[in-house]
C-alpha cells in the first residue's frame, strides 16, 4: 500500500521574488539585445494540494508544482510569442529566439503594442491576498470525510456520492515590460467542495455545494458544506415538468453571477471590435433596468478578483459599469481600445470585482414571497447564450413557487428569453450577496421568461 506523502512532500516554498525576477528581466534585456522595439513577460509559479474522497475512501491526492515564463516581443507593429518551464540561461536564449523569429515573419497591426507607459500602475496596495496555511494530507482528508458524511447524514435517500474534494493554491506571478515596470502578486486560494446523490426508486438527482476564499480559517465548516449538498440533492427528488408558459424566475445568487458574466462578455473589448456583442454602441444607454446598478471595486481586500494592476500593467481604477440602469464603461484592454479608436480602461484581463447593489432587503426566500408564483432556477446546462443577439435559452431545473413558498420541484424544462429584454426587466436583486467570486451579487428575480416543459 502507498503511504500517504506528508506536508513535507513538495519542496517547502515557492522561490523568491528575488530569484525570479532576474530571469525574468533578462528575458526582456535579451529581446531587446535581439533588435525588438519593446517587449512583455510573465513568470508565474504556484504550489497546491488536492484532495479528493468519495464514499469514505481517499480517491487522490496530489501535489502540484508549476511554473511558467511566457515573453511577446515586438518589432514595430509585428508581434511574436513563446513559452519556457525552464528558467535556464540556455533555455530563456530559446524562448527569445522563438518569439523574436515569430515576430519577424509575423503580420503587420498598426494594434499591437505595450499599453501606454503613463497608465502604468505606480501604487501597490497590500490587498491582503496572500494566507499561507501548512495543510497536511492527512488533515485533508479528514476534512473532506466529514464534508462527503454531513452529506450522507442528511437523508437517507442520499445514499451516492461524486466526492468531496479540497484544494489548495499558493501562487507568485510577476509581470514586467520594457516600459520599465514590474508588478509582483502573490496569492493563495483554498476551496472545498461535495456533491451527493439522491436516490429514490429509478430517480437519482445531484446537489453540489462548496466553499472558496482566500484564508483557510475563512472555509465554511465541511459539516455546513456537505449538509447543503445533501439537502440540494434530497429537495430536488420527485421533479416534474411543466407546461409551457411566461412567469417569472429567480436566479439564486451563485446561478446570478452568470447573468453578469454575460453582461462582462458583451462589454469586453473583443466582442465590441468584432461587432459581436448585442451592447455594441450602447455606451451611454440605458441597457437593464433603473433600478440596478454596478461598481468595478478593485482594491477590495482579500476578494477573488482583486489587483492593483491589469495583465499589462496598466493602474486598475474604481469604475461605475451600470448607473441606474444606464452602461457607464466598456472593459478594454490596450489592443482593442485601439482597434475601438478609444483609451484602455485598465482591463486588460477582465473585470475586476464587479460588485451588484442589492435592491430588496431579503434573500431567496423572500424574493419567492415577493414573486407570488414562478420558477427558481437552481441549475442551468448548456451554453445556449448568444452575446452577439442576446438570445438565451438554457436547460434548467429548480423549484415552483405557488403562493410566495416553494410548491414542489421541477427538472427537464428549458428557460428563454433574450439579455437585452431580461436586464431591463429586473425587478429585485436580494441582499444575500455571493462573495466566492469575482462578480458578487444576490439572488435577481427577473418580471418574465418563457419556461417551456414536456408537460
Amino acid at each position: 500500500m502507498t503511504a500517504i506523502p506528508t506536508a513535507a512532500s513538495p519542496a517547502a516554498a515557492l522561490p523568491d521574488v528575488r530569484d525570479l525576477e532576474p530571469r525574468l528581466l533578462a528575458a526582456l534585456d535579451l529581446a531587446k539585445s535581439r533588435g525588438a522595439t519593446a517587449a512583455e513577460g510573465y513568470l508565474g509559479v504556484s504550489r497546491g494540494l488536492s484532495v479528493a474522497v468519495r464514499q469514505g475512501e481517499v480517491e487522490s491526492v496530489q501535489f502540484q508544482r508549476d511554473r511558467d515564463l511566457s515573453l511577446t516581443v515586438f518589432f514595430g507593429h509585428r508581434t511574436g510569442s513563446a513559452s519556457t518551464t525552464d528558467l535556464s540561461d540556455a533555455a530563456l536564449k530559446r524562448t527569445v529566439d522563438a518569439a523574436c523569429a515569430i515576430a519577424r515573419v509575423g503580420g503587420e497591426d498598426p494594434c499591437v503594442g505595450l499599453a501606454d507607459p503613463a497608465r502604468m500602475a505606480r501604487a501597490f496596495p497590500d490587498l491582503e491576498l496572500y494566507h499561507p496555511h501548512a495543510l497536511a494530507p492527512e488533515a485533508a482528508i479528514e476534512r473532506a470525510r466529514a464534508c462527503e458524511a454531513a452529506a450522507f447524514a442528511v437523508d437517507p435517500r442520499i445514499s451516492q456520492s461524486e466526492g468531496a474534494s479540497i484544494d489548495t493554491r499558493e501562487s507568485l506571478s510577476l509581470y514586467a515590460n520594457s516600459h520599465g515596470f514590474i508588478g509582483r502578486r502573490r496569492a493563495t486560494d483554498y476551496s472545498l467542495g461535495c456533491a451527493a446523490i439522491a436516490v429514490e426508486g429509478e430517480a437519482m438527482q445531484l446537489g453540489h455545494w462548496y466553499s472558496s476564499a482566500r484564508r483557510f480559517e475563512a472555509l465554511d465548516a465541511p459539516e455546513a458544506i456537505g449538509r447543503k449538498a445533501g439537502e440540494r440533492a434530497a429537495a430536488r427528488l420527485g421533479g416534474r415538468t411543466l407546461a409551457t408558459r411566461s412567469a417569472p424566475v429567480i436566479f439564486p445568487a451563485e446561478i446570478a453571477r452568470g447573468l453578469f458574466g454575460h453582461f462582462i462578455g458583451a462589454i469586453s473589448g473583443a466582442a465590441l471590435y468584432r461587432r459581436a456583442s448585442f451592447l455594441h454602441g450602447k455606451l451611454g444607454e440605458t441597457v437593464f433596468a433603473e433600478r440596478v446598478s454596478a461598481r468595478q471595486m478593485p482594491f477590495l481586500k482579500g476578494a477573488a478578483g482583486s489587483s492593483a494592476y491589469d495583465q499589462e500593467g496598466v493602474a486598475t481604477t474604481e469604475r461605475q459599469l451600470i448607473d441606474k440602469g444606464v452602461l457607464g464603461g466598456y472593459l478594454l484592454g490596450s489592443y482593442s481600445a485601439r482597434k475601438l479608436g478609444l483609451e484602455s480602461t485598465g482591463n486588460a484581463g477582465g473585470v475586476y470585482n464587479l460588485l451588484i447593489d442589492s435592491t430588496f432587503d431579503g434573500g431567496l426566500e423572500a424574493l419567492a414571497r415577493e414573486m407570488g408564483e414562478g420558477l427558481i432556477a437552481t441549475d442551468l446546462m448548456g451554453q445556449g447564450v448568444n452575446t452577439v443577439t442576446g438570445d438565451y435559452s438554457r436547460a434548467a431545473s429548480g423549484f415552483w413557487v405557488e403562493n410566495g413558498v416553494i410548491a414542489y420541484p421541477v427538472d427537464e424544462i428549458t428557460i428563454a428569453g433574450n439579455l437585452a429584454t431580461m436586464y431591463r426587466g429586473i425587478s429585485a436583486i436580494g441582499s444575500d450577496v455571493d462573495t466566492r467570486g469575482g462578480v458578487r451579487c444576490g439572488s435577481v428575480l427577473i418580471d418574465a421568461m418563457t419556461i417551456a416543459g414536456g408537460a
